[in-house]
């Protein structure tokens, strides 16, 4: 099942496109109890009516595919008689105009979706007439197959907010009065699933809202398949993984960084090569050893890390694209930036300071090339552009290695180091 599968089926969902049939559904209370069944001919509703119930059944087509939009397998027990997907084929089959599959099917979400407020299920019935495409993608006026499914929604149901309104019958402003309002879908699936523009009988398509809680539930007892981690609950689990293996915050941190940053390039190099984008590039215990390598890890911090990611993904790897984390890519590359701003400045500074020290051992091998030695002291003439003497300079031998030339406050000075039993002399002409 791809995005294009998706799409293909969503841009149905308009009023010159859409082929629904039938609707039915039941409004849930929060005792669990039902309050009302439904039962419509599509294209019969209301327009108001028509528009918001399409806008509910796109809703359960929209998201992420392999974070909002799952693609489960039913096991092979599930595909014999009394399974869920022999019982989802015969509601399929129905078209929905069968009460008692209808009322069963609702039983069976009322006794394990685990939800404590008042929800409504709705279950369209819909026969698309799936046309020929060229490899240019072009439609010939002829039909491959008819692809029949069911989508179900479930929708919670709440209570509007409280507030003040203006009552017409009054002339007043008074309390509005709070009604029940349908929101979009939380949860939901198509079935059979659409894979490469064919029906799949042997998986469904599955929708949550809510990434982080997904409604396990929902997948194993209602639908029969084994509960799929999304994009979500695959990334927080792995960045678990690495922050329990390495105790220090400010390390493991900064590992998950460096590893985050791998797997973009990982990415970016497997586009590069490859011609079909969909293709997923998945992260083996293998890939994930190489990976973590790469970070200087201690060798028992590694094992471990391997050991936990078996242990959690087992022999079902996760895409890479699912394990990247935006936010830590966004404060890896201002890392990055502020790291190479602050080597620049410090390249330059030193560049400074060496071009700074050339200047000044020149000037001081010319003050010393002017040495002249006497008997007793030696000494040192500055002379000036009209060749007098600025600065006269008589020394002990003794002191002349010890003579060294800095630049103190951007000028040029001669430094004499003076012991505690030395003396000194300062007179002008």
């Amino acid at each position: 099942m791809t995005k294009k599968d998706i799409l293909e089926l969503k841009k149905r969902l308009k009023k010159d496109g859409c082929t629904f049939t039938k609707l039915c559904g039941c409004y849930v209370n929060s005792e669990k109890e039902i309050v009302l069944n439904l039962e419509e001919t599509f294209l019969n509703l209301e327009e108001d009516e028509f528009y918001k119930y399409l806008e509910i059944a796109k809703k359960t087509m929209s998201g992420t595919l392999g974070n909002n939009i799952l693609q489960l397998e039913f096991p092979l027990e599930e595909e014999k008689p009394g399974g869920k997907q022999q019982f989802l084929m015969g509601l399929k089959e129905s078209k929905l105009k069968n009460p008692g599959l209808m009322e069963s099917f609702y039983q069976l979400v009322i006794d394990n979706y685990d939800y404590s407020g008042n929800y409504l299920i709705l279950v369209y019935h819909d026969a698309y007439d799936v046309m020929t495409k060229t490899s240019d993608n072009n439609k010939l006026d002829e039909s491959e197959e008819v692809y029949e499914y069911l989508l179900c929604a479930v929708c919670p149901v709440t209570l509007s907010k409280a507030g003040l309104g203006y009552l017409a019958n009054e002339n007043r402003i008074g309390p509005r009065i709070r009604d029940w309002i349908v929101n979009a879908p939380d949860t939901g699936f198509v079935f059979p699933a659409f894979s490469d523009r064919s029906s799949d009988i042997h998986s469904v398509m599955y929708f949550t809202k809510d990434t982080k809680e997904p409604h396990k539930e929902f997948m194993q007892y209602i639908l029969g398949c084994p509960p799929k981690d999304t994009a979500t609950e695959q990334k927080t689990a792995f960045q678990n993984i690495i922050h329990n293996a390495i105790i220090d915050e400010q390390k493991s941190n900064h590992v998950f960084m460096e590893i985050q940053d791998t797997l973009s390039q990982m990415v970016d190099e497997q586009e590069e090569i490859k011609q079909n984008k969909e293709e997923p590039i998945f992260l083996t215990p293998d890939s994930v050893e190489e990976v973590i390598e790469s970070c200087d890890l201690p060798e028992d911090i590694t094992k471990k890390i391997r050991t936990s990611y078996e242990e959690k993904f087992g022999d079902t790897p996760p895409v890479v694209d699912h394990l990247l984390d935006n936010k830590v890519l966004a404060a890896s590359a201002q890392f990055r930036e502020k790291k190479a701003l602050v080597d620049k400045v410090t390249e330059l500074q030193q560049q400074l300071e060496h071009v700074t020290n050339k200047q000044g051992t020149q000037a001081l091998d010319r003050v010393l090339d002017d040495l002249q030695e006497t008997d007793s002291m030696t000494g040192i003439d500055i002379i000036n552009e009209d060749g007098e003497y600025d600065v006269i300079l008589q020394v002990k031998p003794k002191k002349m290695q010890e003579i060294t030339y800095e630049v103190i406050n951007g000028k040029q000075c001669i430094v004499i180091p003076m012991d505690e039993n030395e003396h000194a002399d300062v007179r002008s002409e």
